[in-house]
């Protein structure tokens, strides 16, 4: 039997945590769904602790307004749970408050959607104060409008004749105590995220590009971090087993240098609440120079997972920022499959973060990609001002550099900053430059 799981502490966010590996029917409704469908669902459900037994999927344009599934679909789900054992039905869909309820009524037993069931990884992951406070916000947010309905998880009396008023009474003391729970959280959050704009305007300030790793979750952004950076970012063949973003600074070829984020793994279908509670961290990613996106070149649902994180990250504003598409894993995939990988996606790198293969080449992919500074200048740097030459360096992008008589001629790229700090030693007037990505 595994150990009890550590979670993240929350009054009130019990949506499914088990203490038990529990025994699962994954349910899954859609136009033309299939039962390979659900390979996603049951990896989130393994991470989440559960061991999914069956699988059940129906192929309809529209779910059923009251249980989702169709009627005949629901009497075969109930066999499943009582052949199988099954402690849960995970669907593969969020379901609407009435939807649960009527589901548990029918089935008799714990009925967890997608979104609960993201909830609770999350929860399981969360590990800095941010991040504690960002999951317990979102599960907030899904529980409330589904109180009716939870029965013991809320502590609260069934309905029914002498239990009306005193159930009734409880209940609304959760959703009280529920509302007053979001509201600091959202305070809390918001002084977390002021901080973090405070880190992020430094950066900025120092004229230093900004690059976000981002992908589907599991592709293998922290390993990739880990090997750009040799930082010890967690890595775990889990879903979502990286929540709180970290930021390194990296040397590109040529001496640029840059900072990079490691962010929140994506999924399809990814809970609003969870995006939500998440913007202030998924900000980061807008305000970046430059999104390396992460595929996990030797999944076979590479496409779609391209799609969905692209598709989020319109969302929340980056759809604009320069990509450079990393295709990871190759070390996976045999000659002809990587052929077949390079020839769908002609603008990725394919690399492995595991071996190494690839890393120098996608190096020098993010540093054309990445946007120049805008204005070039020729300076004249005197004899003792080796400052400045570091400034440089360390700030702008040096084009070209000779001695003269009097000091050392450096031609370089350099931002509005940065002009300002050595126009004094200006040679030649300055020429403005369309910034390349």
């Amino acid at each position: 039997m595994p150990p009890e799981r550590r979670v993240s502490e929350s009054p009130l966010s019990a949506t499914w945590r088990p203490a038990i590996r529990e025994r699962a029917v994954l349910v899954g409704a859609g136009p033309g769904v299939l039962e390979t469908d659900l390979e996603e669902l049951a990896a989130l459900a393994g991470t989440a602790g559960a061991e999914p037994v069956a699988r059940v999927v129906q192929s309809r344009a529209r779910p059923d307004p009251a249980t989702f599934v169709g009627r005949g679909k629901l009497h075969e789900i109930h066999e499943a749970v009582h052949v199988s054992g099954a402690d849960a039905v995970i669907f593969d869909d969020e379901l609407s408050p009435g939807q649960l309820r009527n589901l548990e009524e029918r089935l008799g037993t714990k009925v967890v959607d997608r979104t609960a069931l993201i909830l609770d990884i999350f929860a399981l992951h969360a590990r800095s104060r941010e991040g504690k406070a960002q999951v317990e916000l979102a599960q907030l947010n899904y529980l409330l409008p589904r109180l009716r309905g939870w029965g013991e998880a809320m502590s609260r009396l069934g309905g029914g004749i002498a239990t009306r008023g005193p159930g009734e009474t409880k209940l609304e003391v959760d959703r009280q105590h529920i509302r007053r729970r979001i509201a600091k959280l959202n305070r809390d959050i918001k002084d977390l995220s002021r901080t973090r704009r405070l880190k992020r305007s430094r950066r900025e300030s120092a004229g230093i590009p900004q690059i976000a790793i981002a992908g589907y979750t599991n592709a293998g952004k922290s390993t990739l971090m880990n090997a750009l950076t040799s930082s010890d970012s967690l890595v775990a063949d889990h879903l979502f087993a990286t929540l709180d973003p970290t930021t390194r600074r990296l040397s590109l070829p040529g001496g640029r240098k840059v900072t990079v984020s490691d962010t929140v793994g994506f999924v399809g279908k990814l809970p609003h609440d969870l995006v939500e509670a998440f913007r202030s961290t998924l900000e980061e990613i807008t305000v970046t120079s430059l999104v390396l996106h992460v595929a996990d070149a030797a999944s076979p649902a590479v496409d779609q997972q391209i799609t969905a994180v692209r598709q989020v990250l319109a969302d929340i504003g980056a759809g604009d920022i320069p990509e450079v598409l990393a295709l990871n894993k190759i070390d996976r995939l045999d000659r002809s499959e990587r052929s077949r990988v390079a020839g769908r996606f002609e603008q990725g790198v394919p690399i492995s973060a595991v071996t190494g293969e690839g890393i120098p080449e996608l190096l020098e992919t993010v540093g054309r990609a990445l946007p120049r500074p805008p204005v070039e200048v020729t300076l004249l740097i005197p004899f003792g001002r080796e400052d400045v030459t570091s400034l440089l360096y360390r700030d702008a992008q040096v084009l070209e550099v000779r001695p003269d008589s009097t000091g050392t001629v450096v031609r370089a790229l350099v931002g509005e900053r940065e002009l300002a700090a050595v126009a004094e030693f200006l040679m030649r007037s300055v020429r403005r430059r369309v910034p390349t990505t």
